[in-house]
């Protein structure tokens, strides 16, 4: 609710969704419309990081675990793992995605890894 004229937030909405009818109604041609609507781009860098092998590594070595364990973890082969490691070919879109949120809390997704790890009797 807004003190100074004791709008609620819907019927703010309702007589601005009003004003805006009302001058689409005035409106005569599509070369009009820039003079009523705002239009705003957004750049943005959403792109997940590219990591070298040297970086996946540090992150696996990071967790305390084997080349088998880390891929059995990401669900890929050693053998991708391997290569990735050693710059053979790179790991891509949600993989790096997934890279960089391990990054950023290392022992908390150590802690995942191990409790899902773990071998009952």
């Amino acid at each position: 609710m807004n003190p100074s004229n004791d709008k609620t937030v819907g019927g703010e909405l309702l007589e601005r969704l009003g004003k805006f009818t009302k001058a689409l109604e005035h409106t005569n041609s599509s070369a009009d419309l820039p003079a009523i609507l705002t239009v705003r781009k957004v750049k943005s860098s959403l792109s997940p990081h590219v990591y070298s092998g040297q970086q996946i590594k540090a992150i696996r070595l990071q967790l305390r675990v084997s080349q088998p364990v880390f891929a059995d973890y990401l669900g890929l082969s050693v053998a991708t793992l391997r290569d990735w490691e050693q710059g053979i070919s790179q790991a891509t879109g949600p993989m790096c995605r997934l890279l960089e949120e391990i990054e950023r809390d290392v022992p908390l997704w150590a802690k995942r890894l191990r409790e899902m790890a773990e071998v009952g009797d």
